[in-house]
């Protein structure tokens, strides 16, 4: 997929690039336990967000020694704990993620994380475990894990967008026994969403179902990307099914940014009238967010819509939008209102997620940026999660007599 330059460079992070601990450590300080293969994934999933990563400065370290495995527990060991955080296992802002259990010794070294720490560990996959190993550390300590399985689809389609991954047999293996915190999969086609649901209840009623639709980001093939929209035409369909299914476990839905956003209309003016906002003020935000507003809060102030370009593809979320995308937009305007989220990446304070400052931004653009502090990360997470079950979708947005209008509005040129 073709891409623009940016108008922005950031400041390289890394002066020395052969020195990988600072890499270790700027993830360790981030609550991640970085591992690494020492090279690309290979389990090469045509739908995975890291294909291109190029926006973001990364280093990625060698294959993990046990040399490095003592000098990451001895670091985090030092941490003081914290009963509530899960440890992820990975690194995946300086670093590229790829899927840590085909490394020879992960299961080994997750174990040496619990026995010798007090700390959580949470960990996602395709399904390259143990087993019996996983439900043994699971019974043993019991609370500590949080394992995410990403099954993805056990349909037709399986063998087209994971054609290195584990095989359905080995993922019944996977789920039947107590390991699976959660298993997320998502609609493609008809019977597709609905019917893994069932298969994956069946043979684990404890497991959070974790379901929705994937957003066609850049580095994609189009096929692939071709493939998600569809998915998200059969959603509705498919979320019915299993919402007349009566399964017994927790059902969560993973749905693209405008229906989080209409699930949180109320939410969002509430917040937006709590500015306090003049007429002439210009306000950066995405798209969901801008139909929200225009179609409640008309000419309250100036709202300027930022497609998400950096990231390209359908992505329509204000938190990832980036300063370059902002500055793309702008035309006459002399200050703008950009909420916080934008610039609360990993990257660090007052930063996007390619690494560019607040202070480059208005350096280049020579815009004044009022941040609006109320509209952090904090906020936009409460949103998502808020209304983040099969339930509330189906029954407040599927059933919503506006839903149609709301979704046909269309964005500014």
């Amino acid at each position: 997929m073709p891409t623009t330059l940016p108008i922005f460079q950031p400041t390289p992070i890394f002066k020395d690039r052969t020195d990988y601990r600072q890499v270790l450590v700027r993830e360790m300080d981030a609550g991640k336990i970085p591992l690494s293969l020492g090279r690309d994934c290979p389990v090469k999933c045509e739908f995975c967000y890291e294909l291109d990563h190029s926006y973001r400065e990364t280093l990625d370290p060698p294959k993990t020694s046990d040399e490095d495995w003592k000098f990451i527990l001895n670091y985090i060991s030092r941490k003081p704990t914290d009963p509530t955080q899960f440890w992820c296992l990975g690194g995946n802002e300086f670093m590229e993620w790829t899927d840590l259990f085909l490394h020879p010794k992960a299961m080994e070294w997750v174990e040496d994380f619990l026995r010798e720490t007090d700390k959580s560990i949470q960990f996602f996959t395709v399904g390259f475990v143990h087993v019996p190993k996983i439900h043994q550390l699971v019974a043993r300590y019991p609370g500590r894990i949080n394992f995410e399985l990403s099954v993805i689809t056990l349909s037709d389609y399986r063998q087209r967008l994971m054609p290195h991954a584990p095989s359905v047999k080995h993922l019944m293996k996977v789920l039947d026994g107590p390991a699976v915190s959660s298993a997320n999969f998502y609609a493609f086609d008809k019977d597709t969403m609905s019917k893994d649901a069932a298969t994956i209840s069946k043979v684990n009623q404890q497991c959070v179902l974790w379901m929705g639709t994937l957003t066609p980001v850049r580095g994609l093939k189009e096929e692939t990307a071709s493939l998600m929209r569809q998915g998200r035409k059969f959603l509705p369909d498919e979320a019915t099914q299993i919402y007349h299914l009566g399964l017994p476990n927790l059902q969560t839905i993973h749905t693209e940014s405008y229906t989080t956003a209409f699930l949180s209309r109320r939410r969002i003016v509430s917040l937006f009238d709590s500015l306090e906002l003049e007429k002439k003020d210009t306000v950066v935000m995405a798209g969901s967010v801008h139909k929200i507003l225009t179609m409640y809060r008309k000419n309250r102030a100036r709202f300027l819509y930022v497609p998400n370009a950096l990231l390209s593809g359908d992505s329509d979320c204000t938190v990832l939008l980036t300063f370059d995308d902002i500055a793309r937009r702008l035309t006459k305007e002399k200050v703008v209102h950009v909420p916080k989220c934008i610039m609360q990446s990993g990257r660090g304070p007052y930063t996007d997620i390619t690494g560019v400052t607040l202070e480059q931004f208005t350096k280049k653009t020579g815009v004044r940026v009022k941040v609006l502090h109320k509209i952090d990360t904090r906020f936009a997470n409460q949103q998502l999660y808020r209304h983040g079950s099969l339930q509330n979708y189906v029954e407040q947005y599927l059933k919503h007599p506006l839903r149609s209008a709301y979704e046909a509005m269309p964005h500014p040129a």
